[in-house]
C-alpha cells in the first residue's frame, strides 16, 4: 500500500492501483484513516442567549420550593403575575433539560396499568374460559355468533351456544345454565374473559356475584392472555369439515353439535397426554394412564431390546394448568422450589 501511495503522485490514483493490483476503496479508505479528523469548530453562542449567570438564576427560581410540582409554563406565569421576567417557557425546559431535570414535576399517584391475570387450575371446574367468535352468515357482512365456555384444566367445553348477535343477556343465561349443569358451588369457580363489550357487562358481572363466581379479564389487545379459547377456536375454524359459511342458524348449531361432541370425547389433545377432555374432566384420566402401562410394559416384556436403556413411560397428565404462571422469585430460585 506504501508503494502505490508513492506511484500515485506520480501517475495517478486509478493507474498506481491497477499496475500494484490494489483496489481502489483500500486505497481511499487507508488515506482517510491516516489523515487526522479536524475538531469541530466551537459553536459560536447566539447574542440573544441567556448568559451564564442569568441561567443560574433560572435554575434557582425553578429550584425553589413552591415550583417543586409546577410546569415552566406554570412558574412563567406565576412570576408574570408577581411583576417578574427571567425567561420564556421553552427557554426554561432547555435549561432544565441541560441539567437533567425534564421529567414529571407534579406529585401524583402512579398507576400501574391492567394487572395480568395469574390463574391456577388442578382440577376440573376450577378455572373456566370463555369468548366469543363469528361465523360467516350465507351472505357477505352477515354473521352468526358462537359462544364456547372451556374448562381450562380439563379442555371440556362445558357450555356453548349459536346466536344471531353478541349480547350480554345471552351471555347471562349461557353462563347461569352452565354453573348449574355443572353444579358448581360457591366461590368454587373462576370465570376468565378477554374485554369485549358482554364480558364486561354490568349483567354479567352481576351474575357472577349471584352465582358466588370469581371473573377474570384479559389484558387489552394481549391474546396470550386467553390462550385456551382461542386455541379452541383455530381447532374449530382449521377443522377439515368447516364451511366457508353457514346458510342459517339451524345450519351452524348442527355443525357444532357434531364437532363439539367430537371435540370432547374423541380429540386427543396434546396438552393433556393425549387423553380426550371428556376423560380428564370426568375423572377416567388416571385409570386410562395405567392401562396405557400396561400395555407399553408388555410390549417391553415382548422385545426389550427395541427400547432403549429405559422402560417406556406414557405421557404424564399435567398437575396443573396456568394461564400466564408467575415467574420464580429470587427466593424460590435458591430454594430450588421450581412452578408448573
Amino acid at each position: 500500500m506504501e508503494a502505490a501511495e508513492g506511484l500515485a503522485k506520480d501517475v495517478g490514483t486509478a493507474p498506481a492501483c491497477r499496475a500494484l493490483a490494489v483496489p481502489r476503496s483500500s486505497f481511499y479508505r487507508r488515506l482517510t484513516a491516516a489523515s487526522p479528523v479536524p475538531e469541530p469548530a466551537p459553536r459560536p453562542k447566539p447574542p440573544r442567549a441567556l448568559s451564564d449567570s442569568e441561567r443560574a438564576q433560572a435554575l434557582d427560581v425553578l429550584h425553589e420550593e413552591r415550583f417543586w410540582n409546577a410546569s415552566p409554563y406554570h412558574v412563567h406565569a406565576v412570576l408574570l403575575d408577581e411583576g417578574r421576567y427571567i425567561c420564556s417557557p421553552r427557554t426554561m425546559y432547555r435549561i432544565l433539560s441541560s441539567a437533567g431535570e425534564v421529567k414529571e414535576r407534579r406529585n401524583h399517584r402512579s398507576r400501574s396499568g391492567y394487572a395480568k391475570p395469574e390463574l391456577l387450575a388442578t382440577s376440573p371446574n376450577e378455572v373456566w374460559s370463555w369468548d366469543i367468535t363469528k361465523l360467516k352468515g350465507p351472505i357477505k357482512w352477515s354473521y352468526f355468533y358462537l359462544y364456547v365456555i372451556m374448562d381450562i384444566f380439563s379442555r371440556y367445553v362445558v357450555g356453548w351456544m349459536v346466536a344471531h348477535r353478541e349480547a350480554a343477556t345471552l351471555a347471562r343465561r349461557l353462563i347461569e345454565k352452565t354453573c348449574r349443569k355443572q353444579d358448581i358451588r360457591p366461590w368454587q369457580l373462576t370465570v376468565h374473559a378477554d374485554r369485549g363489550p358482554s364480558m364486561k357487562s354490568k349483567s354479567v358481572g352481576q351474575l357472577m356475584d349471584d352465582l358466588c363466581v370469581n371473573k377474570t379479564h384479559s389484558r387489552p389487545y394481549t391474546s396470550n392472555d386467553n390462550p385456551y379459547s382461542e386455541a379452541q377456536f383455530k381447532t374449530l375454524k382449521y377443522h377439515p369439515e368447516f364451511p366457508d359459511r353457514f346458510g342459517c342458524a339451524q345450519d351452524a348449531r348442527a355443525f357444532c353439535q357434531d364437532f363439539f361432541s367430537w371435540y370432547n370425547t374423541e380429540h386427543r389433545h396434546s396438552g393433556i397426554a393425549y387423553l380426550t377432555p371428556d376423560m380428564v374432566h370426568h375423572g377416567n384420566a388416571v385409570e386410562v394412564i395405567q392401562s396405557r402401562q400396561f400395555v407399553l410394559l408388555d410390549a417391553f416384556a415382548a422385545h426389550p431390546e427395541r427400547f432403549v436403556n429405559k422402560v417406556p413411560q406414557p405421557a404424564a397428565l399435567p398437575e396443573a394448568v396456568w394461564i400466564n404462571p408467575p415467574k420464580p422469585s429470587l427466593e424460590l430460585e435458591k430454594r430450588g422450589v421450581i412452578l408448573p
